[in-house]
């Protein structure tokens, strides 16, 4: 679907990315433990396909407060089976929308989006976490908590504050903006306390996957009319201690104490825990020379490039929410840059904007932007959508994804600076069931393995399947399609939590 229109740069990339992004053919010989003779085998595809779902305002879940359990629960399902459906394998739920959660917490109060009155619980009560999760895990999708860190109270959180709110439990740690928004104070020990140890607790009680911000960081100039954020207090108790940062450097200096604590001790927790980020797109305008815009830097306090640079994320996923032709935003150009800097080699997987607009533009432009990102960050390849609703409310894209990019399905990439130890290969047995061969499975560690992964060649044409957590079995026909290939080879392989495959052994079908 890449049209003639693209520029010239991008169709060098786009040529480029077909050499790069096809599936990677080894010889049999070079399979551990192959018992066969030498054939061609594909590997599976490896890409980060995720979808962000938003629970403040009621953006995309629940569609509104108030709801029954069983409607929050199938309006859940109904998510979660889009994106098994559609091959996707990861989805970022926002549990602390603004200060509140969206699970059972003895931190904070449970969330106003939920029941419609903050500190009520789920009637009759379940854990909502709980509930995504599990569900997530059985459609083999990844769960990622998405937090806010410092938002106290938004305008669409309630026309009165209840009393369980930290605008009312801990005033002097919140500030507020003239658009009627609350702040907590990032600069304040008790802020990085809190936010910390609500992360933490999720880390520590939750079977998650892992833990991810978005750009909203001191806030942006619009929740206070245009005027600088009301700091004045704390920073002037800053200076008379003898501080000697400019005002700017110390709010940032907050915010990245904040990030690389966080980082260390998800790690220290669990290790297999990713931390992503989702930063504004634009780090500073000239950064690279044709791009202008916002900065985040100067007015977010949020040094996105310091933290990928430090490593300080496992994810990073820049807002690339612009257009491949917009000149002075171009999605090439600055996830281009962004890779650039990346110099620890973590996954770089763009946040793109699928939009309300189902036009045939809109499908081509997101269809683009996934082979793009193929194409100049092949190693990792991934992209997250914002949001699931605008995909699902787009039949002709959740077409086209089906037909192009993500017609096959696709494991997580790896991530060997948590772990480079892949599981132990399965035991497989099989068994000849009339027209069918039943493949069936085992595992010495079957809570070392999130996803399996059966290849199986008809004729001389290798293909696979990704299965869940919980398959043990399935059923191959042996012989297939209008040309009626006979069934020749099968492998199984074990897959963990941070995306290490194990070793393939090719068995011969009699």
């Amino acid at each position: 679907m890449i049209k003639k229109l693209l520029p010239a740069l991008l169709i060098v990339i786009v040529a480029c990315l077909f050499n790069s992004c096809a599936p990677k053919i080894i010889s049999a010989s070079n399979i551990a433990g192959a018992n066969v003779a030498p054939t061609n085998t594909p590997r599976v595809m490896k890409e980060f396909r995720a979808a962000w779902v938003a629970t403040v305002a009621n953006i995309n879940w629940p569609s509104k407060p108030g709801l029954t359990t069983e409607q929050q629960q199938q309006e859940a399902i109904v998510l979660l089976d889009y994106l098994q459906q559609h091959n996707f394998n990861a989805v970022i739920l926002q549990v602390r929308p603004q200060a509140d959660a969206l699970y059972k917490s003895d931190l904070e109060p449970w969330s106003y989006y939920l029941t419609g009155e903050q500190g009520k619980a789920p009637d009759p009560w379940y854990d909502p976490l709980q509930f995504w999760t599990e569900a997530a895990h059985d459609r083999g999708l990844e769960l990622h908590v998405w937090l806010n860190p410092y938002r106290a109270h938004h305008t669409a959180g309630g026309k009165t504050i209840s009393d369980s709110s930290i605008v009312k439990t801990n005033p002097g740690q919140v500030l507020y903006l003239r658009q009627g928004y609350y702040w907590m104070d990032p600069s304040q020990k008790f802020v990085q306390d809190r936010t910390t140890n609500v992360v933490m607790d999720i880390v520590k009680r939750y079977d998650i996957d892992g833990v991810h911000f978005d750009d909203y960081f001191y806030p942006y100039p619009d929740y206070n009319k245009g005027e600088d954020f009301p700091d004045s207090t704390s920073w002037a108790g800053y200076k008379n201690g003898g501080g000697n940062l400019s005002r700017g450097d110390w709010r940032r200096k907050s915010v990245n104490d904040l990030i690389e604590r966080l980082y260390k001790e998800i790690k220290a927790e669990k290790s297999h825990v990713k931390f992503g980020l989702s930063p504004f797109g634009i780090w500073r305008p000239g950064y690279p020379e044709s791009i202008s815009g916002f900065d985040q830097y100067d007015v977010l306090y949020a040094d996105a490039k310091l933290w990928l640079n430090k490593g300080w994320i496992d994810y990073f996923t820049p807002q690339l929410y612009w257009p491949i032709k917009r000149l002075a935003q171009s999605f090439p150009v600055l996830l281009g840059w962004w890779a650039g800097e990346n110099t620890k080699s973590r996954h770089l997987w763009p946040g793109i904007s699928i939009g309300r607009d189902t036009s045939g533009r809109t499908v081509d432009e997101t269809i683009n932007q996934i082979m793009i990102t193929r194409g100049i960050v092949p190693q990792s390849k991934g992209v997250v959508h914002w949001s699931i609703t605008s995909d699902i409310a787009n039949t002709n894209l959740s077409k086209a994804l089906l037909a192009g990019p993500y017609k096959d399905g696709a494991l997580i990439p790896s991530s060997p600076w948590l772990d480079n130890k892949a599981p132990d290969a399965p035991m497989v047995s099989t068994a000849n069931q009339g027209d069918s061969l039943a493949i069936t499975w085992t595992h010495n560690n079957e809570a070392d393995v999130f996803r399996w992964v059966v290849y199986h060649r008809y004729g001389n044409t290798w293909s696979y399947k990704i299965l869940n957590r919980k398959d043990r079995m399935l059923n191959m026909t042996l012989v297939a399609g209008s040309n009626k290939m006979p069934l020749t080879q099968i492998a199984v392989t074990a897959v963990d939590r941070t995306g290490n495959e194990s070793n393939l052994k090719a068995m011969q079908v009699k």
